[in-house]
């Protein structure tokens, strides 16, 4: 697949912990993109297991093998933060149809907000529809098996955590 000329594209998120189905994104999102920022976000409202620093490391580390890809945090509005960045994209996932009726009301909002970006959406590999971070965070609090779900070392890191 070709790339759009010279587009930095936003993936934003908690990643509270980056999981197989992230990752996927942004293997797919890297071919298509110049330059694709990891946007974790700040978000106490979720009350994340793993601190903002935590969720870079890992994601750093996770992603390593992408070498346009970067990971940052924001903490503002995230049409302004595509915009600081020279942004034209923000890229949101969609797991199944229960997701859809936010993300477009976040997407038109954002358009609203700032029309010059897009809200670009991609699917997961069916493999990974059905993980989402809260899941493994809930099946990692009772000690069950994640392996299939993260990466080894989000694994290790969540069984640190959790003690």
């Amino acid at each position: 697949m070709g790339r759009f000329n010279s587009v930095t594209a936003v993936y934003p998120g908690t990643f509270d912990p980056i999981t197989h189905g992230h990752t996927d994104l942004i293997a797919r999102a890297s071919s298509l993109f110049d330059h694709v920022i990891l946007a974790i976000g700040e978000n106490p409202e979720k009350q994340p297991l793993l601190t903002v620093g935590q969720r870079i490391a890992l994601a750093n580390k996770v992603l390593a093998g992408y070498d346009n890809v970067e990971v940052t945090q924001f903490d503002c509005l995230l049409v302004d933060f595509a915009q600081q960045r020279g942004a034209r994209v923000i890229l949101r996932g969609l797991r199944a149809v229960s997701d859809f009726e936010y993300e477009f009301q976040l997407a038109g909002m954002n358009r609203h907000l700032a029309p010059g970006i897009e809200t670009m959406f991609l699917t997961p590999s069916e493999n990974y529809a059905f993980i989402s971070s809260s899941l493994v965070r809930e099946i990692a609090r009772h000690r069950g098996d994640i392996s299939p779900f993260v990466h080894p070392i989000v694994e290790a890191a969540l069984r640190e955590k959790l003690g």
